[in-house]
């Protein structure tokens, strides 16, 4: 199957239609119609594929990952994967995604959610969990945790809020240490909406939820999308390769981080990799990282997770930035520390440079000291002195000078 990104015009029209709907439609990486399969060199990406990427994906040479993964890959933790399903044909997902916990909420495909027809889900699921595979250097996060395959959406844009509360529950249901949410929608959604309720109840069982900031962001409007700007939920922005906000993604208040979204390389159904774009790839690499917290720190609140990513995000001001939250993710940094390391409840700016002292005020007397009375009495005695010399010396020369006229007559 063969898919092509749609024309500029297209998407506008697809974005009409769906807040227009009596129910959000849910686009994967936003309203447009990007949740078609990566994009290669040429401009199309078909699958199942040979081709592999032999290298380090760029996002991957920037972390060490034998430091990284030193105390853990991820192992027994289940990252929920709400999407267009998981194809595990693809050898690198084949280990990584447990059938029996998967569900299918739409019509057709296998009940298990590991119908991909689109490969977006597949995808955003190889980011967090796909497991080593020779001649590549591409391999996911946390390739020991398992994924929990949940088909919510499709190219039809079928997803709505109401079936993605639906697969918040399911992931609470099955267990989830995280769940990642690539899509989002701008329609206004309260706390008390289903979708908002589900978020809350995911929160409350201290599931990590982790979502996608959407990718409308390039006039630089700020606006809220849903369920990125749900309290609690840790939104996610694209960044380049020069830790800058990709031009595409959306700005806003509830930006909590930025991760790699530009030239994204991941698995697709069937076989082998493409590369793609969109901050729908960069929040499963911070659920990647929040895959192996939750691994190496079983006791953590999820807010406390949370706040570890955004504390050790790498930041080009001091504090939260619409753009990009409160930085970059740096996973090894995040994963760094003692298990009694636990961080704040939520992240807040760096402390300003201490100030050099302020310098001591002259001191400014109203009155005579002592010791400046003693100085004075000095200088007057000193100065009497040596008039007394003065006069002394003058008497004496007038008294000569008497006698030597006396002598004189």
């Amino acid at each position: 199957m063969l898919y092509r990104k749609t024309a500029a015009v297209t998407a506008a029209t697809a974005a009409l239609a769906a807040l227009a709907a009596p129910h959000t439609a849910y686009a994967a990486d936003g309203p447009r119609d990007t949740a078609r399969p990566a994009l290669d060199g040429s401009g199309e990406c078909t699958f199942p594929m040979k081709e592999q990427f032999a290298g380090r994906p760029w996002p991957l040479q920037r972390v060490l990952l034998d430091e990284l993964w030193q105390d853990t890959k991820g192992k027994g933790v289940k990252v929920a994967v709400i999407d267009t399903g998981v194809d595990i044909a693809n050898p690198q997902l084949t280990g990584a995604v447990d059938t029996s916990a998967g569900r299918n909420l739409l019509k057709g495909g296998r009940s298990d959610g590991t119908t991909d027809e689109v490969g977006h889900g597949t995808k955003v699921a190889g980011i967090i969990a796909a497991r080593p595979r020779k001649g590549t250097g591409f391999v996911g996060l946390a390739p020991e945790a398992t994924i929990i395959p949940i088909r919510q959406n499709d190219e039809k844009n079928s997803g709505k809020d109401t079936t993605m509360a639906t697969a918040i529950d399911h992931a609470i249901a099955e267990g989830a240490g995280v769940i990642n949410i690539s899509q989002d929608t701008t329609k206004p959604l309260g706390e008390d909406s289903a979708l908002g309720r589900a978020v809350a109840r995911a929160l409350a069982k201290d599931i990590v939820v982790v979502a996608s900031a959407g990718n409308d962001g390039m006039d630089g409007t700020f606006k809220k999308t849903y369920p990125a700007a749900f309290p609690g939920v840790l939104a996610v922005a694209s960044s380049d390769r020069n830790n800058e906000r990709a031009a595409f993604s959306q700005a806003g208040e509830f930006v909590g981080v930025a991760a790699p979204g530009v030239d994204i390389v991941s698995t697709v159904p069937g076989d082998g990799q493409c590369t793609d774009n969109g901050t729908s790839f960069s929040a499963p690499y911070v659920a990647g990282v929040a895959a192996l917290l939750v691994a190496k720190y079983p006791d953590w609140k999820a807010s406390e997770i949370v706040a570890r990513i955004e504390q050790t995000a790498e930041r080009s001001v001091n504090g939260h930035d619409a753009f990009v939250g409160w930085g970059v993710v740096d996973p090894v940094r995040a994963l760094a520390g003692d298990e009694d390391d636990v961080p704040l409840a939520a992240a807040r700016p760096d402390p300003a440079p201490p100030r050099a002292p302020a310098p001591e005020p002259a001191h400014l007397a109203m009155y005579e000291t002592s010791q400046e009375r003693t100085e004075r009495y000095a200088t007057y005695a000193l100065a009497l002195a040596a008039v007394l010399v003065c006069v002394v010396a003058g008497t004496a020369t007038v008294v000569r000078d008497v006698r030597r006229r006396r002598e004189v007559r």
